[in-house]
């Protein structure tokens, strides 16, 4: 295994050549946001939240996706990223209906986190205000498509890590959502286990447990990746 380095904010670091600049920014304490990331599944860039500047390219370059290499020079914090991702979040908040004050992942939601990060204190676009519901027909969690993301993540983590594939994303544009099996109800999805490891994968409120009131819920999202980390290490194989 090859070490390659770089320069991550003219500071030297050493990375294996298999890891990509999100892996090299952490450890380098450059801390980058992230939404669609989660530990234990793949990476797909859907955010986009993590976007560097790499010298020489004229792009901006997710770097959960962008592979490290010797000479490179990154920057993850100039005021051309900074503005590209306050208006990430606005445009994320103003897509759906997110009323954080009757949330239940109020308090502890991601993107309530990066509004705070990003110095959000109002959001300049117009609001879409998308007539989308809420389905409960699961008797033990609930889906709001009103504080969807589409970050992905649950469906990622019912098909890498719980192996269901349950969830899948229908539409495009606005009208994207996510759904379970072939568009039906969650209640009626054959092929849901009811594990919740969806519901703990999502950074919002968009998947719930039933009966969760407002600023209650808390989601342990390291469940997932000791899951994923002990398959790996057969921990669990005697």
């Amino acid at each position: 295994m090859a070490v390659v380095t770089l320069t991550i904010n003219d500071h030297l670091v050493s990375a294996e050549d298999h890891q990509t600049l999100l892996d090299a920014a952490k450890a380098a304490d450059a801390p980058l946001p992230t939404l669609c990331q989660l530990d234990g599944v793949s990476d797909v860039a859907a955010c986009r939240l993590c976007l560097v500047e790499i010298d020489g390219s004229p792009k901006l370059q997710p770097a959960c996706m962008t592979p490290v290499a010797e000479g490179l020079s990154v920057r993850t914090d100039t005021q051309r990223l900074r503005d590209y991702r306050r208006m990430i979040v606005e445009l994320l908040f103003a897509e759906r209906n997110h009323v954080c004050a009757v949330c239940v992942l109020n308090g502890h939601c991601e993107l309530q986190d990066l509004a705070i990060e990003v110095g959000i204190d109002h959001v300049r676009y117009e609001y879409l205000h998308p007539h989308v519901g809420v389905d409960v027909s699961h008797a033990q969690f609930g889906i709001d498509d009103n504080r969807c993301v589409l970050c992905t993540r649950c469906v990622r983590v019912c098909e890498e890590v719980e192996g269901a594939a349950t969830r899948d994303v229908m539409g495009r544009g606005t009208n994207c959502r996510i759904i379970s099996d072939l568009n039906v109800p969650w209640g009626q999805a054959d092929s849901c286990t009811s594990c919740g490891k969806c519901v703990m994968a999502c950074p919002t409120g968009a998947l719930f447990t039933q009966g969760a009131t407002t600023a209650e819920m808390e989601k342990d999202r390291s469940k997932l990746s000791y899951i994923v980390r002990a398959r790996e290490e057969h921990q669990w194989v005697r």
